[in-house]
């Protein structure tokens, strides 16, 4: 019998050179979340050493981030591959501009939550497994995030979905289960269409990497259902994301459990959808992206102007804030819709920028219950006299949140309106400015309401003699709102980075070159 004594030529499956230390970096917040989260699970009977791991961890996260995103901004895209399977057969994790940011913009909001939750996380709810379950949701967040690979796109957005179902539940609440009825209903129909999609573009391309994709959907005969697979992700993330009309689950459930919770899930879980959303459609479907505009651009001001009419009707501050992170989807759908450098850079500029200042609204908001004693409008007054500081605080996430300068939410905002009337989309820009003043008279009610007229029925509270603001909670709050300060400031940076990862996702030969080297392109 024939033998072969020749050693087999792996070089056209495998990756043979080592991997360069620095590219570890692409999927070490995701490795780091999931032994994290393991070891918290592991120690759940000693819920006194959870604060101790738990605190740490999101440190080590953002400082993982933040390298991450320094090396992709002198390197471009960065991929690596699991078990050195040369793609499109192996599952890719690529990182550009465009995930690094938002997975480092994630870090820091997991961080003020993580601190704030020290005093809003009792022994039972943290026994029961609150740390462990916002480790596992960071890690789904940032597999998003930094995933080259559809399929683990959907795998990253089932962590994600399980995680949140445990924080929105924890606790067992009456409210807490009706809400999480809802947020899991709309959910699971939304998982279901994200799967059917995929599906559907592995039949049509018999890939589900990212690059490769984008390379074939540029040369697809006519005859392959571009326009249904763009819908279908379309409505999928759109769900997610609570966009109009599928949004109402939102202001249903988010009010339902502990406000750090709450302020985790409005800063993180709908930016996943509209991060999943710009990267499959702008990147690798824009052409069928750019036919489905006109119906996008309707969505957005629905969106929009939805969640602005629907806060203006709250007298709960916690559902109100829910409709405004609705009414903010409408924002970046409609910088997608939009297109070109300045849409696209509107849309994640305002998605950064809503992720902070969100987070900082529910912590706002559950400081404030905290000191009056409730979250109804009805019965909040006199803060300014008794929490200066907090209140101060809660006047200037007003002005960001709205889009006044000199805070995060003004540049977003001006250049989506910009582009919009570049492009002669009058309405579509007066439909932003509309929801934005709309937004500052629901926020000012808040501050009126709650902070500036007395307490209905009291004797006026001198300052600082009220309930004392726990320190947990303040001091991320203190930090998220000059985060949005600093960036409104000195907007150039930020600008920069978000306009190269803008025209990155619309021409991403970087990002496939970075897949597929010279010569290994299939």
């Amino acid at each position: 019998m024939a033998t072969f004594s020749a050693p087999a030529d792996l070089s056209a499956a495998l990756v043979m050179t080592p991997t360069p230390l620095v590219d570890w970096l692409v999927i070490l917040p995701v490795a780091w979340c999931i032994l994290t989260g393991a070891v918290l699970m592991m120690l759940r009977h000693r819920v006194r050493a959870h604060a101790v791991l738990a605190v740490p961890a999101p440190v080590l996260l953002v400082a993982l981030n933040a390298a991450l995103l320094a090396h992709v901004a002198v390197s471009g895209p960065v991929t690596m591959v699991v078990g050195r399977w040369l793609p499109p057969f192996g599952i890719a994790f690529t990182v550009d501009l465009t995930g690094a940011l938002f997975a480092l913009t994630a870090g820091i909001v997991a961080l003020a939550g993580s601190v704030a939750a020290l005093d809003d996380i009792d022994d039972s709810r943290r026994r029961y497994g609150f740390y462990p379950f916002l480790m596992l949701l960071m890690a789904g967040v940032n597999g998003a995030f930094l995933t080259g690979d559809i399929f683990n796109l959907y795998v990253w957005f089932e962590v994600l979905l399980i995680s949140s179902f445990g924080l929105l539940v924890l606790g067992s609440e009456r409210g807490q289960i009706d809400g999480a009825v809802k947020y899991g209903f709309l959910n699971l129909i939304a998982t279901t269409l994200f799967l059917i999609a995929t599906g559907l573009l592995y039949g049509v391309f018999g890939t589900l990497n990212m690059a490769d994709i984008a390379l074939k959907a540029e040369a697809a005969p006519d005859r392959i259902p571009l326009m249904t697979l763009t819908a279908l992700f379309a409505l999928a993330f759109g769900m997610k994301a609570a966009a109009f009309p599928v949004n109402f689950w939102l202001p249903a459930s988010y009010h339902t459990p502990r406000i750090v919770v709450s302020a985790l899930f409005a800063g993180l879980l709908t930016k996943v959808g509209i991060y999943a959303l710009i990267r499959v459609g702008v990147m690798l479907l824009p052409m069928s992206l750019d036919r489905l505009s006109p119906m996008l651009s309707l969505v957005a001001v629905l969106t929009m102007l939805t969640g602005a009419f629907g806060a203006l009707a709250q007298t709960d501050i916690r559902r109100l804030l829910g409709f405004l992170v609705v009414s903010g989807i409408g924002a970046m759908l409609a910088g997608i819709a939009l297109g070109g450098p300045d849409g696209i850079g509107g849309a994640i500029f305002y998605a950064l920028h809503s992720i902070v200042v969100m987070t900082a609204l529910y912590l706002a908001a559950g400081l404030a219950a905290r000191c009056g004693g409730s979250f109804s409008l009805a019965a909040l007054g006199g803060l300014y006299r008794s929490h200066p500081g907090l209140s101060a605080l809660s006047l200037m996430l007003v002005f960001s949140v709205s889009g006044l300068p000199p805070f995060s939410g003004f540049w977003p905002k001006v250049m989506l309106v910009k582009t919009a009337i570049d492009g002669g989309v009058w309405w579509l820009a007066a439909s932003l400015l509309l929801a934005g003043f709309l937004t500052l008279i629901a926020t000012a009610r808040i501050f009126l309401l709650a902070y500036w007229r007395p307490l209905p029925g009291v004797a006026a509270v001198a300052a600082g003699e009220g309930p004392g603001c726990p320190v947990a909670v303040f001091w991320p709050l203190v930090a998220l709102t000059a985060l949005s300060l600093c960036v409104g400031l000195f907007p150039e940076p930020m600008l920069g980075l978000i306009r190269t990862a803008a025209a990155s996702l619309i021409d991403p030969a970087a990002y496939i070159r970075s897949v597929f080297p010279q010569g290994l392109a299939p």
